[in-house]
């Protein structure tokens, strides 16, 4: 095995092992995680070949390997969850069920520009009051609360 098909399955890994953390819905999505590994690995090798040490190479691997990822609508209905309603849903629970009911907000997230800068932009705010709006609801309507 040449060094970079290990850094192709190192990045494949540090990939899914994100996803599982910040973006459960995609740790199934096979053609998402080989693509992006594989453009991750090839810029780190390009890297390397373009004088870049293992460092600068790795910071430039990461850039891609995390591009469009660094909002998560799970992280997100997670912090709201601990924030507005750990009376109702118990902090350790508070994972599973937003990946549970992430489905049922996807209308709400559809409504903003979600990028890698959203959670830093004005809109945040909004979308954080609209989602804890509607998590009320939707736990009154389930009697969850």
């Amino acid at each position: 095995m040449n060094n970079t098909q290990k850094e192709l399955s190192w990045f494949k890994l540090s990939l899914l092992q994100f996803l599982y953390e910040s973006h459960p819905e995609l740790t199934e999505d096979t053609n998402f995680i080989n693509t992006r590994g594989d453009l991750t690995a090839e810029t780190y090798a390009e890297a390397i070949v373009n004088g870049h040490n293992h460092q600068e190479a790795e910071e430039l691997a990461n850039e891609v390997l995390f591009s469009g990822l660094h909002f998560s609508k799970h992280d997100t209905l997670v912090t709201i969850i601990w924030n507005e309603f750990s009376g109702v849903i118990a902090i350790g629970e508070a994972k599973d069920f937003a990946i549970k009911i992430l489905p049922e907000f996807e209308t709400v997230f559809f409504r903003y520009s979600l990028n890698d800068e959203f959670a830093y932009s004005a809109d945040f705010t909004s979308l954080y009051t609209e989602l804890t709006g509607a998590l009320t609801i939707y736990l009154e309507g389930n009697e969850l609360q």
